[in-house]
């Protein structure tokens, strides 16, 4: 979109001289004549820069820039005369004038001074963005979830946001770890620096070694000029490595090292240069498992695994689904500029019920569509995709039974071991937590830990 400028000046000529000149440039001409109807075009348009004359027959130009100022708009404004006078300049500068130019002008000069003021306000409006950003869409407490969970993940976040320490965030896809990550970011010290992420599983290997550390011009076919890799763009920042789990075994050794040294070397260089930002790491796989299959270096993981934080699927934090439907259903009646509607019981139970194996991410999804294909003021189940009523929660997985049959009493028992046994390796050993994942009562859990010969190594008598 081209920026959008005032020319506010009682000489037609020069009205007509600046819209040509100006147009040309690319830009998005306004003018007015006088300073009341520099007043009223100011207050119909949305303006990244304000020329005005300093003196007109209905008043002075430092009038509208004074208004202008009051408003506390972003707005660069430039006052122009044909009377060079040193006291007029200065009081322009004091009431806020971005600059101030004599006619006749320089076509260069102003052209360039012009340039540098709507840089000027595209920056004030960034930073007024970015400050907005972080006060809104990234604040830890606009992270959604009630369940016990994700209140523990909330603490954990105050508390980790406060170091510098490396983080891991494991969890599925869809999960919201890069969410979680972001407000790490910005509830540390780190927040007014930039918060950049990489996919590591999006790149190939030279060109993600590339990405993260820089390369020199000429150090490979198309590499023109020399580039900041994001280990320096992130430089006192915080750096995301998504998906860290898919990359390659050179890669994470060159990574391990910079780690280690806080320093990287540039691809086609030969200069080390020192690096400090926050290294959060995020996979949707399981990563001590790469490490017993070789896929994953074990010094690696115990490198980023200072501070883990296991991000739960949408199944195993149910009583947040009701919460999420509301965010989202407010969140796409806005954009859709729809009345909001309400949520049938019947249709929130079903959303509460089903499975989630694309997590906070599809039940997005799934809302957004609603939404979008509803013409109704009530959500129903007649709006929620077929699959979801498919595929219940209570659905059995696809058990095939041997020609020679079995023992279904000791395959019940196998299977609830292993899932008691799953159970305490997600919740570290603690029983009532593992319990309460089971949906069983604590002592009804301690009765078959017994009779299943779980140890006392593999569990925690811890009751939170």
């Amino acid at each position: 979109m081209s920026s959008r400028i005032l020319v506010v000046d009682d000489e037609p000529s020069m009205i007509e001289f600046l819209d040509m000149l100006l147009s040309e440039e690319g830009y998005e001409i306004t003018t007015a004549r006088s300073v009341a109807e520099g007043r009223t075009r100011w207050s119909e348009g949305d303006f990244h820069l304000v020329l005005c004359d300093l003196m007109m027959p209905d008043g002075s130009g430092l009038e509208l820039l004074e208004e202008i100022r009051s408003q506390e708009s972003s707005a660069s404004v430039i006052m122009m005369t044909a009377y060079t006078s040193t006291k007029s300049a200065i009081e322009a500068m004091k009431l806020g004038a971005y600059d101030y130019l004599s006619k006749p002008f320089d076509v260069d000069e102003i052209k360039l001074t012009i340039q540098k003021a709507i840089e000027k306000t595209e920056l004030v409006d960034e930073n007024v963005y970015l400050r907005r950003e972080l006060e809104g869409k990234y604040k830890f407490s606009n992270i959604i979830g009630r369940s016990r969970r994700m209140q523990e993940i909330f603490a954990l976040v105050e508390r980790v946001a406060r170091t510098s320490s490396t983080i891991l965030l494991e969890g599925e896809s869809g999960t919201g770890k890069e969410l979680i990550a972001r407000a790490i970011h910005y509830a540390g010290p780190r927040a007014r620096q930039r918060f950049l992420t990489v996919n590591c599983g999006a790149l190939p290997e030279n060109l993600l070694e590339s990405e993260l550390f820089g390369h020199k011009r000429g150090a490979f076919t198309g590499a023109i000029n020399d580039k900041k890799g994001l280990f320096q763009a992130a430089h006192l920042g915080t750096l995301l490595l998504d998906e860290i789990g898919e990359m390659t075994p050179p890669m994470q050794v060159k990574l391990l090292r910079a780690l280690q040294e806080k320093r990287i070397r540039q691809v086609g260089g030969t200069e080390e240069k020192p690096i400090d930002a926050r290294i959060i790491a995020a996979t949707n796989r399981d990563l001590r498992q790469q490490i017993e299959t070789g896929e994953f270096r074990e010094d690696l993981y115990y490198r980023i695994n200072v501070i883990p934080i296991r991000v739960p699927p949408l199944r195993e934090r149910r009583e947040d689904v009701p919460l999420l439907v509301d965010f989202f259903v407010e969140k796409y009646s806005r954009e859709l500029e729809i009345e909001t509607p309400r949520i049938a019981v019947e249709a929130l139970r079903l959303l509460e019920n089903y499975h989630w194996p694309g997590n906070v991410r599809e039940l997005e999804n799934v809302i957004e569509r609603a939404l979008a294909l509803t013409s109704n003021d009530t959500l129903t189940s007649e709006d929620i995709p077929a699959h979801l009523l498919r595929q219940r929660d209570g659905a059995l997985p696809n058990v095939d039974l041997p020609d020679d049959g079995l023992d279904l009493e000791a395959h019940l028992d196998a299977m609830r071991r292993q899932l008691m046994l799953k159970a305490l390796d997600r919740c570290e050993g603690v029983q009532t937590r593992a319990a309460e994942l089971l949906g069983m009562t604590f002592r009804s859990f301690r009765y078959y830990a017994k009779k299943a010969g779980l140890t006392g190594d593999q569990m925690s008598e811890e009751i939170v």
